[in-house]
Order: C-alpha cells, then structure tokens, then sequence
C-alpha cells in the first residue's frame, strides 16, 4: 500500500544468534560446546550467584539483590534458565556496558524468566482468588496425571520437570523443585504406572480422539520412554491427534537437534503418518528475540522428520509482549505481531494460542484485564495470514479456553466476568445447571478504576468472602 501509514510497519527481519562470548562467563564456550545439549543442560543458571559468574561484575549487587529476595519472598518457581535462554537477554549490550544492569531489567526475556521482587505487583502482588492449581487439573485427573477436562480431549502430564522454569508458570503446584514461599505436589504413582494407567485408560475411552502429551516439558524425559509412550499411543485406534508439548524446543533446541531426538522423532512421524495420525510439537515463545537461527533449525528439523506442524502457544505477559500507551490505554501490537512475524517468517513455526497469564500467585504484574485482550485481538488482526493469526483466549477455572470475545458479560468497574461452557466435565456429570452456569473470571484489581479497588479492598477485610473456595460459583 506504497506510503500509507500503518500502526504497524512490517519489516521482515534476520534472526541472529548473540554472540554469548560477550558475557565474561562464557567467554571461551566454543561453537561445539553451545551447540551441545550436554554442555547446555550442565550449565544452566540456577542461583544469583551463578548469574553473577556468567554476566560479570557488570551486572549491579543491588539487581542481584533484588532477584535473591524475589526466590526468598514471593518466586513460585525456582530459578532455572539455560544458557540459550540467558544469551537472549538484552543481547545487544556488551556486560562492559554502563547501561547493562538497565538493559537487563528492562529485557522482555528477563521479565518473565527472571522475575525480581521490585518487579511485582506492590499492593496486589497475587489476587485474592488467585490459586496454585489456577486451572483445577488436579480435580479433573482421570488417572493420576491425566487431565480429563474436554470431551474429546485429554492432558497428559507426563513428569514434573522442565529445562527451563518460567517465572508465570501455571503448573506452579507440581512443576519444578520447591521455593522459598511454596512448596510442591508431588506425584504418588510411580512414573511407569501412572504412564500404563493413562493408557489403560485411554483404551478404555474412545471418545477421547487428542492427546496433549506435556509436563513438565517432555524434553526431560529420557527419549526411550518418550517414544514408548507416544508409539503407544499411535497403537489405540481412537487417537487421532497427538501434541507433544515442549518449551524447550526454544530454551533448549540443543535437545531437538541431537542425532537420537531427530532420529526418534522420523520414526515415530512415519507411524503417525501410517496411521492417518496427526503428530505437532506445541512450543512456548512469549518475546521475539527468543527465535534465533538455533531455534528456526530446530523447528524446521522437526518439520523435515515429519511432523505435521510446530505451533506456538504464548502467554500474554505485562511488559514482555503486551504493553500500553496513551491514557485510553491504547494497544502496542508491535511486540506481538514482531513474535508472530518471527515465528513464521524466521523459524516456520505457527502463531496459534495466546493465552491470558492464569491467576496464580504473585502474577499480577503481568496480566491484562479482559478489556485490555480483546483489543489486543482486535489491533493484530488484518496483519497475519488467517490462517497464522493467534486466538488471544482465556482459560477459565472449570470452563476451559474461550476466545476473549466469547465472555457471557463482564463487569469493568469490579473486574469480574463472566463465562458460559457447551460441556460438562466429570466433575460436573449429574449437574444439571453446568450448561447454563456462568462461572466468573478477575481482572488485576491495581488496573481497576478507583470504586472498583475500594471494592476489593472491602472483599479483603472480610475473610470469609476470600476463602479460596473450590466452588465455581463464587461471585456470582
């Protein structure tokens, strides 16, 4: 459209790897050894003081301050970043750099994988329904580690560990070794029976047709065991999709480019394909400069071994993907459509899901309110394919996801709406009301207008009105 001004400009740009020889850390890391997964998963940053190494003295005592008090006081998941992640923090600034502390505070990557405490919410750092298993999977097992949420769908949790441990975690309750502030579920089967109680139970149930096979991140599990489970799954006639769900094929694409995982991974495609079986890998990128030329070779190695198509599932995020300009509040698309644009055009990877960050604790600095999504919607479309334009969804507590748009009503003043479901799950089998139901969801209560806060602050001086009830009809 020649010179029309756009919102948005679309320019396709190059992915880079940075140079990780620039942080003092790494300075002598060889080509070989990055490109290790071996070398990767041995040196993951785990503590302050490992970042310390890594970073240099560049990096101030008081950021490094404020991100120990974070794992103290307020982390629901501990630290855990590989280097490939780490490298993509503020990865134009030299550590010598005077501006390197702000470069890193301010860095999307950072944010959300990093958390600091000065970054939380200060009134509100978790809201007063939030809660550990914000989704109620554990409610819905089947089978220990199998979520039976959907009618024809199913979540196999496989293991409880990740490559990488993001800080908006929404498996916070069983993911991920124990914090500070929270401790962790931990499975009671043994991993090899709940595995053959899953598939015992999906033989026993065909009207389950798609598996989302996730944890943890599948990347943790020795890749034996994983190709067992999924060739077992190719092996029950109802089947028909199967999601292999892995972050790491970002934070760690090391992984999927080894010789055993590409090796295993042809094998099982071609079953699938046999089978008239649709396989994907489902990643999660939330900031454009994650996509880096490892991570589009890892993408596309997948693709050339057969996969039908890597998807990315992202999470709306304050301050990494999501920002707000303007008293209106109007939206800055760019961050979002650049991760689109460098998911597709970089790395061949398919923008799919945008979810809302889930109400666990102390995430409040980084969800939208619902008002805030839907215009996010609303300024990305017209730009993608149609068929590469993210769905910005809500997942709601015993309802499931729902397009931003679908909500039944929604209260903007007290940050509260509400949504209707077209299914029962098992929990609700002899209700006869949950198809007409309307079960709420909450806004950030520091976003509200003033009565709104006033509101809530009231609702907190009242325990009992903030018992963090079970019941899905709370606030109606």
């Amino acid at each position: 459209m020649g010179d029309l001004q756009q919102p948005y400009e679309y320019r396709r740009r190059e992915l880079a790897e940075p140079d990780w020889r620039r942080l003092p850390g790494w300075a002598g890391v060889t080509r070989a050894e990055w490109e290790s997964a071996q070398w990767q998963r041995a040196h993951c940053v785990k503590n302050a003081r490992q970042l310390r190494e890594v970073a240099g003295p560049g990096l101030s005592e008081a950021f490094l301050a404020d991100l120990e008090r974070d794992q103290r006081e307020r982390a629901t998941m501990s630290m855990l970043v590989p280097p490939q992640m780490l490298n993509t923090i503020a990865p134009g600034v030299a550590a010598s750099a005077p501006d390197f502390t702000d470069a890193w505070r301010a860095d999307p990557v950072r944010r959300y994988m990093l958390p600091l405490f000065s970054d939380r919410q200060p009134t509100w750092p978790s809201h007063p329904y939030a809660q550990r298993d914000s989704l109620h999977e554990a409610e819905m097992w089947a089978v220990e580690g199998l979520t039976h949420r959907y009618p024809t769908k199913v979540l196999a949790e496989l293991l409880p560990t990740c490559p990488q441990y993001c800080g908006h975690c929404t498996r916070m309750d069983l993911v991920g070794n124990p914090t500070a502030a929270f401790g962790k579920y931990k499975f009671e089967l043994a991993r090899e029976n709940r595995l053959a109680a899953m598939l015992d139970y999906l033989r026993a149930t065909p009207g389950v047709r798609d598996v989302v096979v996730s944890g943890g991140d599948v990347a943790n599990l020795p890749w034996a065991r994983l190709e067992s489970f999924v060739s077992a799954l190719l092996e029950i006639d109802s089947v028909r999709d199967i999601r292999l769900a892995s972050k790491a094929l970002m934070g760690l694409p090391q992984h999927w480019l080894s010789d055993e995982v590409r090796a295993g991974m042809a094998r099982l495609a071609a079953t699938a394909r046999s089978r008239d079986v649709s396989l994907a890998i489902h990643t999660h990128v939330n900031a454009a400069q994650s996509v880096t030329p490892l991570v589009a070779r890892a993408a596309r190695a997948m693709l050339e071994a057969g996969v039908r198509d890597v998807r990315n599932q992202g999470v709306l995020l304050r301050g990494v993907n999501a920002g707000w300009s303007g008293p209106a509040g109007e939206n800055d698309a760019g961050a979002l459509l650049d991760l689109c644009f460098a998911l597709l055009d970089g790395a061949g990877i398919l923008p799919y899901y945008f979810y809302m960050c889930d109400m666990i604790p102390g995430a409040e600095h980084w969800r939208l309110t619902l008002g805030e999504a839907q215009r996010l919607q609303s300024a990305i479309m017209g730009y993608l394919p149609g068929f590469a334009t993210p769905r910005v969804v809500c997942d709601v507590p015993y309802v499931g996801k729902r397009w931003v748009h679908q909500v039944a009503r929604y209260d903007t003043a007290l940050g509260i709406s509400y949504w209707t479901k077209n299914y029962r799950t098992a929990l609700e089998a002899a209700d006869p009301l949950a198809l007409e139901r309307e079960y709420p969801y909450y806004d950030p209560v520091h976003l509200l207008p003033e009565a709104g806060q006033a509101w809530w602050r009231d609702r907190v001086r009242q325990p009992e009105l903030v018992e963090l009830s079970l019941s899905h009809d709370t606030a109606q």
